[in-house]
């Protein structure tokens, strides 16, 4: 069996920390943050499971507001990135992107809302 990259090695004790998990290039998933060494990629580290997905939050309030995020007014997609927030949804990676594309607007127009709330 191949040595442990150093570089997986050294951030052992902080997943240890944050409940994560490292693991090696060949497991590497889409949602898992790659760690590089000299511009290569040799791991990543996959957050633990916390709770329900940014789909599933969308979905959640989509259903409570009563209709599609793209289809509401400014104040009710205001009103979805309050509820969204509360509920961490800004937590995942990407988060303002894929929050921005349900409520058909651009991701400076979420970090307003997110401000006008704040």
């Amino acid at each position: 069996m191949p040595a442990r990259h150093p570089l997986l090695a050294s951030v052992q004790p902080v997943a240890d920390a944050l409940g994560a998990t490292v693991v090696g290039k060949s497991r590497l998933r889409s949602d898992d943050i790659p760690l590089e060494w000299e511009g290569v990629v040799v791991g990543g580290l996959r957050l633990p499971d916390q709770g329900p997905g940014l789909p599933q939050l969308l979905a959640a309030v989509e259903a409570e507001l009563g209709g599609p995020l793209s289809g509401m007014s400014r104040e009710q997609k205001q009103v979805a990135v309050a509820k969204l927030n509360e509920r961490g949804a800004f937590r995942y990676r990407k988060a303002v992107e894929d929050i921005a594309d349900a409520l058909g607007v651009s991701r400076f127009t979420v970090y307003n809302y997110l401000n006008a709330r704040g």
